[in-house]
């Protein structure tokens, strides 16, 4: 039985790559239609206040520590251990173990430009990987004609795993709203099509370790990025810092 610990509101598992892997596997093996959310800061301050997605993220089979504030904070809450499973890596671990288990996998989000060149890199590091489907979804909502046959495509791909790659907080909802209709299990990725594409280089892995990956990001992206970094972090620092001192004065 997975550990689990509240960090805010999220629940978030105590996990590592190698038991979120297979799990993953495993659900995918057995068909069950289930969706994984890779957490960071963002997705907790994107459920804080939030209680539809809040309800999202908390009934996912699985909610991994994406970001080191929540590494940080799984320590602070009595489980030492704790390590990064970072959804970037994590699909690579997936696409690994999917390749030698002979599982298809589908790819849904991204740009056309993006998705070939992912497709391309993708087969380069894995070349037993069966990347069964690809679907760049346009930049607005569906309507329902086009939401059947994209779900239509999928399910009769015959993947076992379906990587989502719509951003937060689309790609949650998206794969809440649609993980009963196929049976897969998804995974939510969020920039990993963009960085395993090379379309967006990731950060240095010493300033990812200090958990300063956001400074990186920010400064490649800063219109885009500049309030989730520069108002949501500091409001996680203050609210966990509530959280982590209230506990310790109950204990």
């Amino acid at each position: 039985m997975t550990i689990s610990r509240t960090i805010i509101s999220t629940r978030i598992d105590c996990t590592d790559y190698g038991q979120a892997t297979a799990t993953i596997i495993n659900l995918a093996k057995a068909a069950i239609a289930s969706y994984v959310v890779a957490a960071n800061v963002h997705v907790v301050m994107s459920a804080y206040g939030n209680k539809s997605y809040q309800e999202i993220i908390n009934q996912a089979v699985l909610v991994t520590p994406d970001g080191m504030p929540l590494v940080w904070g799984l320590k602070l809450l009595g489980y030492p251990q704790a390590t990064r499973v970072y959804g970037p890596d994590l699909m690579l671990t997936i696409c690994q173990r999917a390749a030698a288990e002979n599982l298809g996998i589908y790819l849904y989000g991204g740009t056309e430009d993006c998705l070939q060149q992912l497709k391309v890199n993708l087969i380069k590091r894995f070349p037993k990987l069966k990347i069964v489907g690809a679907d760049s979804p346009p930049f607005r909502p569906l309507e329902p004609e086009e939401e059947k046959n994209a779900l239509a495509k999928i399910k009769q791909s015959g993947a076992g795993i379906l990587f989502v790659g719509l951003g937060c907080p689309k790609q949650e909802i998206w794969m809440a709203n649609h993980y009963q209709k196929i049976d897969l299990v998804m995974v939510g990725v969020g920039a990993a099509f963009n960085f395993h594409s090379g379309l967006v280089s990731q950060a240095p892995r010493w300033l990812m370790a200090m958990g300063l990956e956001w400074l990186y990001r920010l400064r490649m992206e800063p219109k885009r990025l500049w309030r989730r970094y520069l108002i949501n972090n500091p409001a996680f620092i203050v609210l966990f810092t509530w959280q982590w001192l209230t506990n310790k004065t109950t204990l």
